[in-house]
Order: C-alpha cells, then structure tokens, then sequence
C-alpha cells in the first residue's frame, strides 16, 4: 500500500494521545479498581463510542465547522465540565464512604452510557482527531487512505481502553485501591474538578 507510511505517522500521533493521562483513562482505571473488568470494560466501550463519533466528526470535515461555532463549543464546553465536576462529587463521595459500607451498584448500561456521555462532551477530543488526521495526509489523499487511518484510530482507541481496563482490575491494583481507597479517590475528585473547572472557564472566556 503506497499510503501506508503516510498511515504509520497518524496512528502512532494517535496512540500517543489516546493513552496520555486525562479524565477518561483515569476514569476507566478508577472503574477497574473499584468494580471490576466487567464494568471498566463496558464504560471502555462507552468511552470508544464516544471517541469514535468524534473521529467521524473530523473525517467528514464537521470538525472544522465545530471549532468554528462559538455558541456549540461553548455548550459543549460547558456540558462537559458539570459533566466532570459530577464525577469528580461522586470520586469524593467514594473517598468518604466508610471502609465497611457497599460500594453503590450502577446498572450495566448505565456504565456503558457514562463513558459515552464522558466523551462526548469532551469537545477538545475532535481536536486531538484533526491533528492527528492531518499529520502527512494532504487533500490529495481523502478517500480509502482517510478512511482507513480514521478506522485504525478508532481501533486504537477500543483497545487503549480495553487495555486500561483489563490492567487495572487486575487482583494487586484492586488490591492496592481498596488499601488506598480513600486516597485515590481523593487525588481522583480533585483531578476532575481541576479538568472541569478548567473547561468551565475555557467556555467563559469566549
């Protein structure tokens, strides 16, 4: 394939950032720990939904109109940073609950729905996509080539989550969170108040 190593570049940009520290993967290691493979993976196949609708996004060039609609990135913005000061509430409920009280239980497709939701508001997502996208690929190359890097992201993005999910639930992680509960949902609510906080006032100041 002659586009392949125009391909190569897009996918390792994207790996690089899909599997950096942010509000997502800490929230799927946090489910891992805390509840399991089974719940980590569906709020996994959440979070790949949600990223993947955002690589259809910039595929079809709707990205670009999205950066430039100030009233839809604000919503957005705004959206998604009550959406992360809620998680960040339910991290700190989790740090306060008692050690010998029942983790709450969340219904399966919920889990699903809150890694959708997670990033789907996470307009700066779309923005990781066209940089990625863009990366050797000129207007001469839309079509099979764009097409195919854009599927092979998507792919990355399942199994960087997967990934996540299946690490973290293993028994010494579960282990070392239910020793150090308290604290790491505490660093955890404070890490996605931070992001929210962030978002909220990035939508204000435009």
């Amino acid at each position: 394939m002659p586009f392949l190593t125009d391909i190569i570049p897009i996918a390792l940009a994207f790996f690089i950032v899909a599997v950096s520290p942010g509000p997502a993967n800490v929230a799927v290691a946090t489910i891992a720990m805390r509840s399991g493979r089974g719940a980590a993976m569906l709020f996994g196949m959440g979070l790949g939904c949600g990223l993947a609708l955002w690589g259809l996004v910039a595929a079809t060039g709707m990205g670009a109109i999205l950066q430039g609609s100030a009233v839809l990135l604000t919503v957005l913005k705004v959206f998604g940073g009550f959406y992360l000061l809620w998680l960040a509430w339910q991290s700190y409920r989790a740090a306060m609950r008692a050690d010998h009280a029942p983790a709450p239980t969340t219904r399966k497709d919920h889990w699903f729905m809150g890694g959708l939701v997670l990033n789907l508001s996470n307009p700066k997502a779309v923005v990781a996509w066209m940089a990625a996208l863009s990366m050797g690929m000129g207007a001469e190359q839309a079509g099979a080539p764009l097409v195919i890097a854009t599927v092979v992201c998507m792919a990355l993005g399942f199994m960087n989550y997967a990934g996540h999910a299946v690490a973290f639930s293993l028994a010494g992680f579960m282990r070392g969170y239910q020793r150090f509960r308290r604290w790491i949902e505490g660093a955890i609510a404070t890490l996605f108040a931070a992001a929210g906080l962030g978002l909220l006032k990035s939508a204000l100041s435009r």
